[in-house]
């Protein structure tokens, strides 16, 4: 396992992902834009450090798992990003969900520093996060990706190597996606079921034990109904990821329109003050 590990971004699933990584390897430098967030991480034996610079000159190799692709830019780009500060030769792995065309400039980027690359999200929300079972989907260099299997196997189940740099963030694109249109198309289902007087329990009863919907719905709609309203996937992040589908889709001229259609509903919901809520809530969004 490499010496010491670096890892920007501890919100939602980036503080749960390094929680894992410091169960195993003491040797774990953290930095937040927001430094409460590394509270607990601290507490547990985590080092602080005052800026992603400084974290990257100590690392060995530096995980990022932020929000959005502005996010990095700022973080590691330019005469003030990190990748000016880490030693040639290291390795850079980014978590984050952004487009495949971002993924590549990343790669460049890194490449115009000496720096190698890797783009690897996650599949999985905050409770797979947190049990270290999360499934890493990587694009790049398949002996890079070797090189830190160890440390990926204290944060996931399992990981599938893709190809060329970019197709990892490729696959997340398809696998939100599809996560985000079954959850629209299950919530207007059951809009339908309420209007024609049948219950939740009827619906859960009837297309919960068929081949109808996928595994993550019947723990949804569970959730639902117990008004459970502990965020795992934030609805904003949700519509972030299918507007950047859509935009991938756009540059390779590919016609998406129920993807395009359940990113305007999202949006929406969205516009409700819901984006911080569980992407889930589209449901209630629909239903009621």
């Amino acid at each position: 396992m490499k010496n010491t590990i670096g890892f920007i971004g501890l919100g939602l699933m980036g503080s749960r992902m390094a929680s894992n990584i410091l169960e195993a390897h003491k040797a774990l430098l953290v930095f937040n834009r927001t430094k409460a967030k590394a509270k607990s991480l601290l507490e547990s034996g985590a080092e602080w450090v005052e800026t992603p610079g400084e974290l990257a000159e100590r690392s060995d190799v530096v995980f990022t798992m932020v929000s959005n692709n502005g996010a990095i830019e700022s973080l590691a780009f330019g005469e003030k990003g990190f990748l000016k500060h880490m030693r040639k030769g290291t390795l850079w792995v980014d978590c984050s969900t952004v487009n495949p065309s971002f993924s590549i400039l990343e790669a460049q980027e890194a490449g115009k520093n000496g720096i190698r690359f890797l783009d690897a999200p996650v599949s999985g929300s905050t409770m797979p996060a947190e049990k270290g079972e999360l499934v890493f989907l990587a694009g790049g260099e398949k002996k890079d990706l070797e090189e830190i299997q160890d440390i990926l196997s204290l944060m996931g189940k399992k990981t599938h190597f893709l190809g060329k740099h970019g197709m990892g963030t490729s696959m997340k694109m398809v696998v939100n996606s599809l996560l985000g249109q079954a959850m629209a198309a299950y919530s207007e289902a059951a809009a339908l079921a309420k209007n024609l007087g049948l219950s939740m329990e009827d619906l859960e009863n009837v297309l919960h034990e068929g081949p109808l919907v996928p595994a993550f719905i019947p723990y949804k709609h569970k959730k639902l109904l117990d008004h459970d309203h502990e965020t795992e996937f934030p609805l904003k992040h949700m519509h972030k990821d299918l507007f950047l589908a859509s935009y991938e889709a756009y540059t390779h001229n590919l016609a998406l329109p129920l993807l395009n259609a359940v990113k305007e509903l999202y949006g929406q919901t969205k516009e409700k003050g819901k984006g911080d809520k569980d992407f889930s809530e589209i449901f209630n969004s629909i239903v009621r």
